[in-house]
């Protein structure tokens, strides 16, 4: 850390032992932030020549309104984004509210009334497991693998699950607030594996949120039917102001978009309004803005490993989301870190974060959130059930200046 630089983080009243261990921090994150600028220009690559290919002009940036017929914006950028994400195309829409809402509405439409559904991944994280799997448990509809003890995919007991031949096998890539890992590529292409080997009727669709271009390849290159995520994380680069994606197979798009609008309708409908421009503008931004993402989550666990917490990844392991756990032990410590956090973040950094209700979660929530986008975690953010063993999630940041900053903030309030 340069003098000039420990000055200015001087002037926000960060104590000198933290300012000591933010310089060790750096130190030691120095040789995984070059392979995570590696990283990111390798997947930037490949949504650049996305963009090249892809044609466009002034009058895709032009949304449209009523019903949204030949919109020529929407259609392009949907094209676009199935082709940065390994699949044949997307549905990428307004309309859908959230990741949950695309992940529930397309396994709807490909359960039907009858279906099963089998989670490979244990059961899923809160919001899911309320909207999705209880619904469906209750009607003996929904079968999972849980977890092994360290984490990861149980491949065993998945081979035994699946000669229940379920129409659907849902695999949660993120760790959500569950104690597990992240999945990798790697990891999500050993399961498509022993689904297409035991169950090859089966479709199999992966929750994709928080994964997006921090592995050069998507799931549909491994061939996993569809992936499913959030506009307003990963791939919307900061910019991009609603919406939720369904990228991969064109028949099981197809086949969604027409229970989601209408059948004979599908993809024809659905108007972008003003979203085309920020759209694209975020897509050809979130290669770099999530490998600023995970260098900022590398200084987080080097610093709160050095207090002496535990982190999950360590600081330059690999990582496969965008989302560093951290254990705090207790309730005071989330409030802490929370109101820390808040006070660095751009919007609202004079409110106090309080534990309170969330749709879809059943324990009490705190979050610190200061985003120009509502509910845009890629911005920097953290949140935590309060429930042990007390982990709170720090998710995104876009420069890594301002998450250098973030962290130090919620570090010196648990100090």
């Amino acid at each position: 850390m340069t003098d000039a630089l420990r000055r200015e983080l001087e002037s926000f009243g960060f104590s000198a032992s933290l300012l000591d261990v933010a310089a060790t921090s750096l130190d030691a994150v120095r040789d995984a932030w070059t392979e995570r600028d590696r990283n990111a220009m390798i997947v930037g690559a490949k949504v650049i020549r996305c963009f090249a290919a892809a044609g466009l002009h002034e009058g895709h940036l032009s949304g449209s309104t009523g019903y949204g017929y030949d919109d020529l914006g929407r259609d392009a950028y949907e094209a676009l984004l199935a082709s940065a994400l390994d699949g044949q195309a997307a549905l990428a829409r307004v309309q859908l509210a959230s990741g949950t809402h695309a992940i529930v509405a397309a396994t709807h439409a490909l359960l039907g009334p009858k279906g099963r559904l089998l989670s490979a991944t244990g059961s899923p994280y809160d919001t899911l497991r309320l909207s999705l799997t209880t619904p469906l448990d209750k009607d003996r509809r929904y079968i999972d693998v849980a977890m092994s003890g360290d984490g990861v995919p149980d491949l065993a007991g998945l081979r035994n699950a699946l000669s229940a031949a379920p129409e659907v096998v849902f695999i949660q890539r993120s760790r959500g607030y569950a104690l597990r890992h992240a999945l990798s590529i790697a990891g999500i292409a050993s399961i498509v594996r022993i689904v297409r080997e035991q169950s090859p009727s089966s479709i199999v669709v992966v929750d994709n949120c928080y994964g997006e271009f921090v592995e050069p390849l998507e799931p549909g290159a491994v061939d996993a039917d569809v992936a499913i995520g959030s506009l307003i994380k990963n791939p919307g680069g900061g910019v991009a102001p609603a919406g939720a994606y369904i990228a991969g197979r064109r028949e099981i798009v197809e086949r969604i978009a027409s229970s989601i609008f209408a059948p004979g309708l599908g993809r024809k409908v659905g108007p972008s309004l003003d979203t085309p421009r920020w759209l694209f503008a975020g897509l050809h931004r979130a290669p770099k803005v999530v490998g600023e993402s995970l260098k900022i989550l590398d200084f987080a666990a080097a610093v709160f490993s050095a207090l002496g917490y535990e982190v999950d990844p360590v600081a330059g392991a690999p990582r496969f989301d965008t989302i560093q756990a951290i254990r705090l032990g207790d309730a005071a410590r989330l409030r802490r870190f929370t109101e820390g956090l808040q006070k660095m973040l751009p919007v609202n950094s004079r409110a106090r974060p309080e534990p309170g209700p969330v749709p879809g979660y059943d324990d009490p929530v705190i979050m610190a959130m200061g985003s120009f986008i509502s509910g845009s975690t890629m911005e920097l953010s953290c949140d935590a059930p309060l429930r042990p063993p007390f982990e709170v999630y720090l998710q995104g940041g876009m420069d890594v200046t301002h998450g250098v900053i973030g962290v130090l903030g919620a570090a010196q309030a648990l100090l």
